[in-house]
């Protein structure tokens, strides 16, 4: 068979990118090939199997830019020369879109009547109708059994569309080394103390996963301890206005925010706690490659795997709605308490049961049946 992927862009520490990438691998494991349809690619050539066409998009604005790209990638898709078009991205025209962004009605119901007349907002809405409204056929690739609620009280989607998936960890994020050497390694790198406290906080789009929280949650802990606390921020995104917050909050020397790196596992296994305090998450992929790596874990309940961290007693999870207070007292609590092995081995247990029940093939099953399903109707 015969897959198209399409994505907007592809950078190697996105998890909608990584998650890409597996599944395209696994189809080509498992006898299929895979062509991707991207305006850009950052990092190295994939497999043979899978080919990579870069296609640009037009306009001043980002989502001018997107609608061109895939007008311009539709246009070279004729009737027939693939099995499946695959989204990963939200558009029109998909046969799958494998869901890895929150509800973008949901989270952008309580804005005003003026931004929801703009014409990004209409473009994206658009998007989202296309693939989940009552009359597309397009299948659903769905992380998390919550948010197929959401979709549906938006736009009535059927149940048989949604296909929920297993979480995914890598075996390679299973892999301990030695902690204690990992924990120097770490603070020699960034010039920390031996014995300092590492908050890690992981992800692209760092508002989103709250990064302004977590900075501000360290500012409020009381002194003695809070000079003592070094909090790492790493992923792809604009890290000025965090810099200047912890500049505001005299955190300047306890606060680095850095690009993505290769090393999470090593990182996590080096750290104290994983902080993750999101405003909106689909899923949470880094909550259980923490638990993985026998990294407690403070988050949110808006994180779709949210429900993993409590179900393994591998840290806090907030309820909604946030409170920055909640959240700087279990912050607190969490560094103070002496339970901190107690949730490293339980979180580790439960990955281990997790990806056990996961081998990094089911997407591509998936696949192969919808496939094969047309095939049939046809």
């Amino acid at each position: 068979m015969k897959f198209a992927f399409i994505i907007f862009k592809y950078f190697p520490y996105g998890g909608a990118q990584r998650d890409m990438m597996r599944i395209a691998q696994a189809c080509v494991d498992l006898g299929h090939t895979v062509d991707i349809y991207t305006m850009a690619w950052a990092g190295p050539s994939p497999q043979s199997g899978i080919s990579v066409q870069l296609v640009s998009g037009r306009g001043l604005m980002n989502h001018h830019r997107y609608r061109s790209f895939i007008e311009r990638v539709h246009a070279r898709l004729p009737a027939g020369q693939y099995d499946l078009v695959v989204g990963f991205n939200r558009m029109a025209g998909l046969d799958v879109y494998f869901a890895a962004d929150p509800c973008f009605a949901e989270a952008t119901s309580s804005r005003g009547f003026l931004h929801r007349l703009s014409g990004r907002h209409r473009w994206f809405a658009s998007c989202e109708s296309a693939v989940f409204g009552q009359e597309a056929q397009c299948a659903i690739l769905l992380l998390s059994e919550a948010e197929q609620a959401t979709f549906q009280r938006w736009y009535q989607t059927p149940a048989t569309r949604f296909h929920l998936l297993p979480p995914f960890l890598s075996p390679q994020r299973m892999q301990q080394g030695d902690r204690t050497e990992l924990r120097s390694r770490l603070r020699n790198e960034f010039g920390f103390g031996e014995g300092d406290r590492v908050l890690l906080l992981i992800g692209s789009g760092f508002r989103t996963k709250g990064l302004d929280r977590a900075i501000t949650g360290l500012a409020s802990l009381p002194e003695a301890l809070r000079r003592s606390v070094r909090l790492l921020a790493i992923g792809q995104d604009n890290p000025r206005p965090f810099i200047r917050l912890a500049s505001a909050l005299g955190l300047q020397e306890q606060v680095r925010v850095m690009g993505g790196r290769s090393d999470i596992p090593q990182l996590m296994q080096g750290a104290d706690l994983l902080v993750h305090p999101a405003r909106r998450e689909l899923a949470g992929h880094v909550l259980l490659e923490a638990m993985a790596c026998g990294l407690p874990v403070l988050t949110t309940d808006v994180c779709g795997y949210s429900p993993h961290i409590q179900a393994a007693g591998a840290g806090m999870v907030l309820m909604s709605p946030f409170h920055q207070a909640a959240f700087d007292a279990a912050l607190l609590g969490m560094l103070e308490s002496p339970a901190a092995q107690d949730w490293r081995a339980r979180g580790h247990a439960y990955a281990s049961r997790v990806m056990a029940e996961n081998d990094g093939y089911v997407e591509a099953r998936i696949l192969e049946s919808l496939a094969n399903q047309r095939q049939t109707e046809s």
